[in-house]
């Protein structure tokens, strides 16, 4: 039986940020959550594509909130472009902060790929400062040879927003042979990116496992060994380098591919086994 506000429902709205520009976020709010998440997609993405994770998260009590990063899906603007270099950070403290005024305590937060970079930046940065995070094939490291990250420095401060094919291989997204036809057909997703972006992305992917010792929260790390998106070597660094902390749990799924959550069964549910024992032990 479905209670209003409970699994299905769907709102959005337009969230303004300091610089006039407008976010879309979409709250899959619950009137029997009792914890709250918020989710930060991936380059050339968009938030409704984790309407399957908003189901699985309000079957265990939490509201969920995600919004489509500058450049993305239905928040206008140009695609895969960015006003100043730390607009997404800026971006997700201000989302984050909205969200947790409204409710009781702070949500916990979750960022995927470019948004696991985002979301573990603004953390390092205290920016925001959630109870705990999830990190999911977060964009610590790239694939693109130094010549190319050379270049995107270049090209940031000549050319900031020179639309470029981002040149993700989509065919690598999951071993479930209906995701990458999905994703091909989403008239949401996009594939562009911005020499100001990809110098954002290589930038703060460097720092953020140079600082990832600074880690305060507890943190849950899912790495997909055979990520061909985005390079795991920068989660491990990122992970012994926080070693010490004793705040990072860290799940290496060897085989798998880039969207862990949305993998082929009987690996999707591995993977989810692993967030539920993880906020079972934090709740």
């Amino acid at each position: 039986m479905n209670h209003p506000g409970d699994h299905g429902s769907e709102r959005s709205q337009l969230l303004t940020m300091a610089d006039g520009q407008q976010l879309f976020v979409r709250d899959w709010p619950s009137s029997r959550a009792h914890d709250a998440v918020l989710i930060v997609h991936g380059l050339g993405e968009h938030s409704g594509r984790y309407q399957r994770m908003a189901q699985w998260f309000h079957t265990r009590g939490h509201a969920v909130r995600s919004y489509d990063q500058r450049g993305h899906g239905q928040t206008p603007g140009r695609r895969g472009a960015l006003a100043h270099p730390d607009d997404l950070l800026e971006d997700l403290a201000t989302v984050y902060n909205d969200y947790a005024q409204s409710l009781p305590k702070r949500p916990l937060l979750l960022g995927h790929s470019m948004g696991g970079l985002v979301a573990a930046r603004a953390v390092l940065d205290r920016r925001l400062q959630p109870p705990a995070m999830v990190l999911s094939s977060p964009a610590l490291r790239t694939w693109e040879p130094a010549w190319r990250q050379k270049l995107a420095a270049m090209l940031a401060k000549a050319l900031p927003n020179l639309p470029m094919p981002n040149g993700l291989p989509f065919d690598k997204l999951s071993h479930d042979p209906q995701v990458e036809p999905t994703y091909r057909a989403d008239p949401l997703r996009h594939g562009w990116i911005t020499p100001r972006l990809a110098d954002f992305i290589f930038r703060a992917g460097d720092a953020s496992v140079a600082d990832a010792s600074k880690l305060a929260i507890p943190t849950l790390l899912l790495v997909a060994g055979a990520d061909k998106l985005v390079n795991p070597s920068g989660s491990r660094d990122f992970s012994s380098a926080t070693w010490a902390g004793n705040k990072v749990t860290t799940r290496y799924f060897d085989s798998l591919y880039h969207e862990l959550f949305n993998e082929a069964e009987p690996a999707r549910s591995q993977v989810l086994k692993q967030l539920g024992d993880w906020l079972q032990k934090r709740s």
